[in-house]
Protein backbone atom coordinates (compact mmCIF):
# COMPACT_ATOMS: atom_id res chain seq x y z
CA UNK A 1 0.00 0.00 0.00
CA UNK A 2 1.17 3.95 -0.63
CA UNK A 3 0.19 7.26 -0.67
CA UNK A 4 -1.47 7.11 -3.59
CA UNK A 5 -3.74 4.09 -2.07
CA UNK A 6 -5.40 7.38 -0.22
CA UNK A 7 -5.31 9.24 -3.39
CA UNK A 8 -1.95 11.61 -2.58
CA UNK A 9 0.17 10.51 -5.66
CA UNK A 10 3.69 9.09 -4.91
CA UNK A 11 6.51 11.31 -5.06
CA UNK A 12 9.90 9.39 -4.48
CA UNK A 13 11.72 12.06 -3.24
CA UNK A 14 15.45 10.68 -4.85
CA UNK A 15 14.31 10.61 -8.51
CA UNK A 16 16.25 12.33 -10.83
CA UNK A 17 15.01 15.91 -12.07
CA UNK A 18 14.31 17.52 -14.94
CA UNK A 19 16.31 20.57 -15.93
CA UNK A 20 13.52 22.76 -15.44
CA UNK A 21 12.42 21.43 -12.33
CA UNK A 22 16.06 22.52 -11.31
CA UNK A 23 15.97 25.55 -12.52
CA UNK A 24 12.63 26.41 -10.39
CA UNK A 25 13.94 24.87 -7.49
CA UNK A 26 17.10 27.89 -7.90
CA UNK A 27 14.36 30.16 -9.09
CA UNK A 28 12.46 29.30 -5.81
CA UNK A 29 15.36 30.00 -3.28
CA UNK A 30 15.83 33.55 -4.27
CA UNK A 31 15.34 35.57 -1.22
CA UNK A 32 12.52 37.67 -2.67
CA UNK A 33 10.65 34.15 -4.64
CA UNK A 34 10.29 32.43 -1.46
CA UNK A 35 8.63 35.58 0.17
CA UNK A 36 6.42 35.70 -2.50
CA UNK A 37 5.61 32.00 -2.65
CA UNK A 38 5.22 31.76 1.53
CA UNK A 39 2.99 35.29 1.41
CA UNK A 40 1.46 35.19 -1.98
CA UNK A 41 1.29 32.00 -3.28
CA UNK A 42 -0.37 30.51 -0.37
CA UNK A 43 -3.76 32.30 -1.27
CA UNK A 44 -3.33 31.67 -5.21
CA UNK A 45 -2.43 28.04 -5.25
CA UNK A 46 -4.89 26.39 -2.97
CA UNK A 47 -7.64 28.14 -5.68
CA UNK A 48 -5.63 27.31 -8.85
CA UNK A 49 -4.69 23.86 -8.22
CA UNK A 50 -8.64 23.09 -7.59
CA UNK A 51 -9.46 24.91 -10.72
CA UNK A 52 -7.04 22.88 -12.89
CA UNK A 53 -7.36 19.66 -10.86
CA UNK A 54 -3.93 20.04 -9.27
CA UNK A 55 -2.08 20.28 -12.77
CA UNK A 56 -0.95 23.83 -11.96
CA UNK A 57 0.74 25.88 -9.47
CA UNK A 58 3.02 28.47 -8.96
CA UNK A 59 6.30 26.39 -7.92
CA UNK A 60 5.27 24.99 -11.68
CA UNK A 61 6.14 21.23 -10.02
CA UNK A 62 3.26 18.23 -9.60
CA UNK A 63 5.13 17.82 -6.41
CA UNK A 64 2.55 20.36 -4.33
CA UNK A 65 -0.48 19.85 -2.21
CA UNK A 66 -2.82 21.13 -0.19
CA UNK A 67 -2.69 20.83 3.44
CA UNK A 68 -6.44 21.33 4.58
CA UNK A 69 -6.22 21.96 8.85
CA UNK A 70 -7.97 23.71 11.61
CA UNK A 71 -7.00 26.81 13.48
CA UNK A 72 -5.49 25.83 16.83
CA UNK A 73 -7.39 28.50 18.63
CA UNK A 74 -10.32 29.24 16.48
CA UNK A 75 -11.29 25.85 14.90
CA UNK A 76 -11.44 27.57 11.41
CA UNK A 77 -11.22 25.59 8.35
CA UNK A 78 -7.55 26.82 6.87
CA UNK A 79 -5.72 25.64 3.43
CA UNK A 80 -2.21 25.87 3.19
CA UNK A 81 0.14 24.75 -0.62
CA UNK A 82 2.93 22.61 0.38
CA UNK A 83 5.73 20.77 -1.33
CA UNK A 84 5.87 17.35 -0.21
CA UNK A 85 7.27 13.87 -0.72
CA UNK A 86 6.22 10.56 0.24
CA UNK A 87 7.75 7.77 2.26
CA UNK A 88 6.11 4.75 1.63
CA UNK A 89 2.28 5.64 2.90
CA UNK A 90 3.47 8.29 4.74
CA UNK A 91 3.23 12.07 3.01
CA UNK A 92 6.26 14.08 4.16
CA UNK A 93 5.97 17.80 4.93
CA UNK A 94 8.48 20.56 5.93
CA UNK A 95 7.94 23.21 8.14
CA UNK A 96 9.95 25.61 6.47
CA UNK A 97 8.16 28.85 5.85
CA UNK A 98 11.06 29.53 3.81
CA UNK A 99 13.42 30.00 6.37
CA UNK A 100 11.20 32.15 8.55
CA UNK A 101 12.90 32.85 12.23
CA UNK A 102 9.54 31.50 13.31
CA UNK A 103 7.26 28.54 12.26
CA UNK A 104 4.66 28.31 10.22
CA UNK A 105 0.94 29.19 11.29
CA UNK A 106 -0.19 25.86 10.18
CA UNK A 107 2.16 23.52 12.29
CA UNK A 108 0.87 24.93 15.36
CA UNK A 109 -2.87 24.28 14.21
CA UNK A 110 -1.54 20.63 13.03
CA UNK A 111 -0.02 20.24 16.59
CA UNK A 112 -3.31 21.29 17.57
CA UNK A 113 -5.79 19.23 15.31
CA UNK A 114 -3.56 17.00 13.92
CA UNK A 115 -6.36 15.04 11.83
CA UNK A 116 -6.12 16.60 8.54
CA UNK A 117 -6.80 16.49 4.87
CA UNK A 118 -4.54 16.30 2.07
CA UNK A 119 -5.69 17.25 -1.45
CA UNK A 120 -3.53 16.99 -5.26
CA UNK A 121 -6.45 18.19 -7.47
CA UNK A 122 -9.18 15.82 -6.83
CA UNK A 123 -7.35 12.79 -5.55
CA UNK A 124 -6.73 12.94 -1.63
CA UNK A 125 -7.76 12.19 1.62
CA UNK A 126 -7.51 11.97 5.50
CA UNK A 127 -4.29 11.60 6.92
CA UNK A 128 -3.47 12.02 10.69
CA UNK A 129 -0.05 14.37 11.56
CA UNK A 130 3.13 13.87 13.98
CA UNK A 131 6.00 16.32 14.30
CA UNK A 132 8.89 13.72 14.06
CA UNK A 133 11.00 13.23 16.66
CA UNK A 134 14.68 13.73 16.79
CA UNK A 135 15.43 10.60 15.04
CA UNK A 136 12.95 9.90 12.88
CA UNK A 137 13.62 13.78 11.44
CA UNK A 138 17.30 13.04 11.15
CA UNK A 139 16.83 10.42 8.63
CA UNK A 140 14.04 12.42 7.10
CA UNK A 141 16.26 16.07 7.00
CA UNK A 142 18.73 13.78 5.03
CA UNK A 143 15.95 13.28 2.44
CA UNK A 144 14.54 16.28 2.54
CA UNK A 145 17.75 17.90 1.39
CA UNK A 146 18.08 15.64 -1.66
CA UNK A 147 14.84 15.82 -2.67
CA UNK A 148 14.96 20.06 -2.81
CA UNK A 149 18.12 21.63 -1.71
CA UNK A 150 16.74 24.59 -0.80
CA UNK A 151 15.90 23.26 2.46
CA UNK A 152 19.84 23.74 3.30
CA UNK A 153 19.35 27.35 2.79
CA UNK A 154 16.12 27.98 4.06
CA UNK A 155 17.54 25.87 7.01
CA UNK A 156 20.52 28.90 7.19
CA UNK A 157 18.11 31.57 7.36
CA UNK A 158 15.83 30.08 9.89
CA UNK A 159 19.14 30.87 12.05
CA UNK A 160 18.56 28.54 15.60
CA UNK A 161 15.20 27.55 14.80
CA UNK A 162 15.56 23.86 13.77
CA UNK A 163 12.96 23.15 10.64
CA UNK A 164 10.34 20.82 11.83
CA UNK A 165 9.51 17.83 9.94
CA UNK A 166 5.92 16.36 9.88
CA UNK A 167 4.53 13.21 9.10
CA UNK A 168 1.40 12.23 7.73
CA UNK A 169 -0.19 8.98 7.73
CA UNK A 170 -3.28 7.84 6.07
CA UNK A 171 -6.20 7.36 8.87
CA UNK A 172 -8.49 4.37 8.24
Amino acid sequence: MSGADVGIPEVDPLQEKSGFVRLMERFAQLRHVTWFLVRVGRHIDPVLMRFTGGRVNLTATKTVLVLHHRGAKTGKARQTPLIYFTQGRDVILMASSGGAPHHPAWLHNVRAHPDVELWVGKRGGAYRAHVADAEERAALWLTARVFYSGFDRYQEFAGDREIPIVVCSPRG
